[in-house]
């Protein structure tokens, strides 16, 4: 079993990356294997909403210039996936935005290839918008139907210096937490699908409000 955690930030081991090392170290003293994807200091094109994802079905966006088809993959055969990103502007971090939106896209479109997977979104902030920002990724986690481990309080985790957020210890324990219960749900999901039925995928309905 593996779980794939995308790092948005910028810097490849600012206080984001030691947000999802303390997730990773839980989930790997479960045996479950973790790999972090360093997001934010690439390159990424926004959707360009061209609905090829829709019209092709082939898993992939159009756009092939940059790695998000390669972390589309990685998301597709993993039993888990994480999603962190720094603050700015009380909001996700533009790359890692960019990223999301492609990618879940492209997972919609392809027969909602993340559902009932396990997924979760962690925080990391200086001062403020922690909460806005991981609400933010929750969006896309709830949207995609993907089941979300809890911990003891919202994920995130405060800093300012890279490394400062080891010193929040509040922080840290939420982090702690988090990938315990992740780890838990995993091995639940995985020993219960011979046992119980998964529920069949229903056809979207879309309600237009302009009459």
């Amino acid at each position: 079993m593996k779980v794939v955690m995308f790092n948005g930030s910028p810097n490849k081991e600012g206080n984001t990356f030691h947000a999802l090392k303390l997730v990773a170290n839980e989930l790997e003293r479960e045996g479950i294997e973790t790999e972090i994807i360093h997001v934010g200091n690439k390159t990424i094109r926004g959707c360009i909403a061209c609905g090829y994802c829709t019209k092709n079905k082939n898993g992939k966006c159009v756009i092939n210039t940059d790695p998000v088809n390669e972390w589309i993959e990685k998301m597709k055969t993993a039993d888990g996936i994480i999603l962190g990103s720094p603050v700015h502007y009380s909001a996700i971090a533009g790359t890692m935005k960019s990223f999301l939106d492609r990618a879940f896209r492209v997972a919609e479109a392809n027969d909602s290839m993340l559902r009932l997977k396990v997924g979760a979104a962690v925080v990391a902030v200086r001062r403020a918008g922690g909460i806005p920002t991981f609400d933010q990724l929750n969006n896309y986690i709830n949207h995609s139907e993907m089941v979300i481990p809890t911990s003891n309080y919202w994920n995130v985790i405060n800093g300012r210096l890279p490394g400062e957020a080891l010193q929040d210890e509040e922080g840290a324990q939420i982090m702690r937490v988090l990938g315990k219960n992740m780890a838990w749900l995993i091995n639940l999901i995985e020993n219960g699908k011979e046992v119980i039925q998964k529920p069949e995928l229903e056809e979207k309905i879309f309600t237009n409000f302009i009459r």
